[in-house]
């Protein structure tokens, strides 16, 4: 066999891993075999996918069904003002194309879901999970158990970030960590409570370098070990998490052999309405018809700024408990937020008060822009 798989550019390429005892021209051949795949191109997945193409990866898999957003630049560096409208797959591919050539990118413009996520991972040799949601951190968890390959899992939120990796040899899985999934109302979202664009830059590059390790088979893993940062003080937390013998996914007697419909386990809401919800098509229709409403838009004043519905009455949710006394009586009270989980604890809060009927609005301000009025701004 040649020695070397690389032209001699890429020898002076990659000068500074074969410097290193750990990689070499070994390790080197070990990173143009690989195949990563990463759930995700935005803000976890962009440093994960830079880092990873720039060692040297040699099939970079991409899965994501999003289009780049400008609310994206902040912290998805993958992506620039030219990929805005863009499917962030194929912006994610001309970037990575730039930094390394050599690197393979193979594009899903896809949501993965319970129906192609097995055929997926088969294909690859370690899954690198960017997701930013309960469903597919469970789906993607479990996927990876049921086919053998490792995950190496990050999270981000406001100013904290965890990262560690599921499915090693004796290792956890995230089921081991989370048996049982948040109720979705009490976790909010990165675009309701925000994220420091520098935080997932730091996960996603740990992330990097933990799959970095695992192709190498070199040093020692974060599986058995969840690394917390809390980016406001400055501080590390390492947590244990030890494989659950009763998991039902890679427990000592595997209840669960077949992946679920996790919307549903993850008990999100519906499509339809709740009872306490009114859709966004009801409530245009009682606005035209001048039925007496009124609306309180419960979110913060920076996003009353970008969109609102004309008519609503700010009072964001942390003020609201001190405001109750200024909301009408009597006409019915449609809460609203960005996309229907704030308004819902409004609702509860106002009903506790005293005020009543009211009622949610489903999907919120997002769900109105995208059922009601296609001209307002969204975010």
């Amino acid at each position: 066999m040649d020695p070397s798989p690389f032209p001699p550019e890429d020898l002076v390429r990659y000068a500074r891993h074969l410097s290193l005892a750990e990689v070499g021209l070994e390790g080197q051949r070990k990173l143009h075999a690989a195949r990563v795949l990463l759930i995700g191109a935005g803000g976890l997945g962009s440093p994960a996918a830079l880092y990873l193409a720039a060692a040297g990866v040699g099939t970079l898999g991409i899965v994501d069904d999003d289009l780049v957003d400008l609310t994206n630049l902040q912290r998805q560096v993958l992506h620039g003002m030219a990929g805005l409208g863009r499917a962030k797959v194929d912006s994610a591919a001309e970037r990575l194309a730039d930094l390394n050539p050599r690197t393979r990118i193979e594009r899903y413009q896809t949501r993965l879901t319970s129906g192609n996520a097995l055929e997926l991972f088969r294909d690859f040799d370690v899954v690198v999970d960017g997701s930013d949601n309960f469903p597919t951190r469970y789906l993607v968890n479990d996927a990876a158990i049921l086919t053998g390959r490792p995950s190496v899992y990050g999270s981000i939120l406001r100013f904290d970030g965890q990262v560690t990796v599921f499915g090693m040899a004796g290792g956890p899985c995230y089921r081991c960590l989370h048996p049982e999934p948040p109720t979705a109302a009490l976790i909010p979202s990165c675009a309701e409570a925000g994220v420091l664009g520098v935080v997932p830059g730091i996960i996603g590059s740990l992330q990097a370098l933990e799959t970095l390790k695992i192709v190498l088979g070199v040093g020692t893993t974060l599986a058995g070990r969840l690394l917390h940062l809390d980016g406001l003080a400055m501080r590390w937390r390492e947590l244990a998490v030890r494989r659950d013998p009763g998991c039902v996914v890679c427990g000592d007697h595997r209840v669960q052999p077949e992946l679920i419909d996790y919307d549903s386990f993850c008990g999100l809401a519906p499509a339809a309405p709740t009872s306490a919800e009114i859709s966004a098509d009801a409530l245009a229709e009682r606005l035209r018809r001048n039925q007496p409403v009124t609306l309180l838009d419960v979110r913060e004043p920076w996003e009353w700024e970008i969109a609102h519905i004309p008519g609503s009455v700010l009072a964001p949710l942390s003020s609201l408990e001190d405001r109750v006394g200024e909301v009408a009586r009597g006409a019915l009270v449609v809460t609203i937020c960005h996309h229907g989980i704030r308004s819902l604890r409004a609702r509860d809060l106002l009903l506790a008060r005293g005020v009543e009927p009211v009622l949610s609005l489903a999907g919120g301000i997002d769900g109105w822009a995208a059922a009601v009025d296609p001209n307002l701004a969204r975010y």
